[in-house]
């Protein structure tokens, strides 16, 4: 049987069962080709002068790298003129971007980090983009940062690339979810994996050991009990892998099972979490239940969190079912 591409893969899931339609098509395949051109960016490395600093810094306060602003850039020009869109969202800029005027609108709203982990770029390990797709509220022509907040389970898809050894796309639009990986001599992601699994079960766990000492009593218990091991109360050995990179880290669990956990902390009593919750938090928990795990902020559901800003942080903590609500179990018990 001949490979599947990224299209033909959508159009059959737009024929099966309408569940995309055409529009929404196009804007994943819009998404997916500006992913392309970030993985060729980022390839060159040094020897397209990408690596290192922008001397700038975004809307977060954090200090841009080079590749930072050209990944936000790709996802700007591509998918600002193809008429699928109402507006635009990054974690790089501080307020929604507005279609051109010279441009037809769409229906769909599109939100996106355009480089998660863009802190180990200049050491060559894997980082990534992460997109969600939201439809425009009825009635809405001009949308605003209130059009955007909306809570995670209305996104109808969402996905996240990987730019590592090879390059891969990993898509839901609600049915499951896929695994493409970028031919480069064809010049297309091509299905290489369907239909994915997180086992329930798992030792291996992610986070950042290194916040210890801020680390609330929920979070302490439950670390306390994978290091103690086969001695301790769970009976079994854990292993930790923490790349810094959270597409990275829950592709690894999306891959073989695991929890990641960036929780909040007493570090910032004042900042609920790290991660944010349009562009990091509400795709990844959608891409991870679809494969059958769980995520959590400790205390609810993470598509079921209202948005106050399009810039809000949460905690997370998704992965193998099993362990995510063990974690949530010992955050209700206090």
């Amino acid at each position: 049987m001949s490979p599947v591409s990224l299209t033909r893969y959508l159009i059959e899931k737009q024929h099966a069962d309408g569940r995309i339609k055409a529009d929404l098509r196009l804007l994943i395949e819009v998404v997916a080709r500006a992913c392309k051109a970030i993985s060729v960016a980022i390839g060159k490395g040094a020897l397209g002068n990408v690596l290192g600093s922008a001397d700038e810094e975004n809307v977060q306060g954090e200090v841009q790298k080079k590749l930072d602003v050209i990944a936000n850039e790709i996802l700007l020009d591509a998918n600002e003129w193809g008429g699928h869109l109402a507006a635009l969202a990054s974690e790089e800029m501080e307020h929604p971007h507005p279609i051109p005027h010279r441009y037809p609108k769409g229906e769909y709203l599109l939100l996106f980090d355009p480089l998660d982990g863009s802190s180990n770029i200049d050491v060559n390990i894997s980082v990534g983009t992460i997109f969600s797709v939201l439809r425009c509220p009825d009635g809405v022509t001009e949308p605003d940062e209130s059009a955007f907040l909306q809570p995670g389970s209305r996104q109808v898809a969402a996905g996240y690339a990987v730019y590592g050894p090879s390059t891969l796309l990993v898509l839901t639009v609600g049915d499951g979810v896929a695994v493409f990986t970028l031919d480069r001599e064809r010049g297309s992601f091509m299905l290489t994996a369907d239909n994915l699994r997180i086992p329930e079960d798992t030792r291996e766990f992610a986070i950042n050991a290194s916040n210890q000492r801020w680390w609330q009593p929920p979070v302490q218990r439950y670390i306390g009990e994978l290091l103690a091991g086969r001695e301790g109360p769970r009976g079994v050995d854990f292993n930790m892998r923490w790349v810094a990179s959270m597409v990275a880290d829950v592709h690894r669990i999306l891959s073989r099972g695991g929890i990641f956990m960036y929780p909040r902390d007493n570090k910032d009593p004042a900042k609920p979490g790290r991660l944010r919750l349009m562009y990091e938090a509400n795709p990844m928990a959608m891409i991870v239940e679809q494969a059958g795990g769980a995520a959590s902020t400790g205390l609810e559901r993470i598509l079921d969190v209202q948005p106050t800003g399009l810039h809000q942080r949460i905690p997370v903590i998704l992965g193998s079912r099993n362990e995510v609500e063990r974690v949530a179990g010992y955050h209700a018990a206090g």
